[in-house]
């Protein structure tokens, strides 16, 4: 079944909104996991606006050997303050998996993938090191994208696409052009021996017509629109929904 990885960025939004520690991130993943999620993702900034370096350390010891363990970010992104940097914190805490996004501060949350011609020299070294701490390594990349069997090359094991102009379709009622982009994606990266994931606005209503027209979706990423039905239905009850559909 593909994996339920569970993004824990708008608890933490939530919180820092208030200052303190409620709602608790770590309660939060508890009831995902106990829910039946495989994995909870994170995607620290160096602003800190959600998720923060010591939310990192915390959820690593608490998922260690339960579930995997997901960090998003920018690799290039400089420290700043508290925050060490992308591949510091892999250094630290050695999550399965890293997914590198090239994002910059100025952006509300991604919206975008990676060149992966222009940015396979810059993104070797990187590949190279996370590989080097037994982290799995996924780069985010957009519907259409092309330059599977370089990342292959260099040792990139994942793919994860980027939903949002199919979530966005989806809801206009014009969703077949952009789904099969993204199976077609989903095919050459799988043909270049990369297994797929995929993340961004998927949701309880768009997440199985996606699911169906990609075999062997290895993982989804949710968090905003989980965690927005979550408001409505409980947290538990809204990751069960979600594992029904992809069952």
């Amino acid at each position: 079944m593909t994996l339920l990885s569970v993004n824990l960025n708008k608890i933490a939004v939530l919180r820092n909104s208030r200052g303190g520690d409620e709602p608790d991130i770590l309660r939060a993943a508890h009831t995902c996991i106990d829910a039946g999620c495989g994995g909870i993702t994170v995607h620290p900034r160096p602003d800190q606006r959600h998720v923060r370096p010591g939310d990192v350390r915390a959820l690593a010891t608490l998922l260690r050997g339960r579930v995997e363990y997901n960090i998003e970010g920018n690799p290039f992104a400089p420290p700043r303050g508290e925050y060490p940097g992308l591949i510091a914190l892999a250094r630290e805490v050695r999550p399965t998996q890293v997914t590198l996004v090239p994002d910059s501060d100025g952006q509300i949350t991604s919206d975008h993938g990676f060149d992966l011609a222009r940015d396979i020299d810059l993104l070797r070294p990187i590949v190279a090191e996370l590989r080097d701490l037994g982290c799995r390594v996924s780069v985010f990349v957009d519907a259409g994208a092309s330059g599977f069997e370089s990342v292959a090359a260099i040792g990139v094991q994942r793919i994860e696409i980027y939903t949002g102009p199919y979530a966005h379709a989806f809801a206009e009622g014009r969703v077949q052009e952009e789904l099969e982009r993204c199976a077609d994606t989903a095919r050459r990266a799988q043909h270049a021996g990369l297994a797929v994931n995929a993340g961004h606005d998927l949701s309880q209503a768009n997440l199985g017509t996606f699911k169906a027209a990609i075999p062997g979706l290895a993982e989804v990423s949710i968090g905003h629109a989980l965690i927005g039905e979550a408001l409505y239905e409980g947290l538990a009850a809204t990751v069960r929904n979600y594992l029904q559909i992809l069952r």
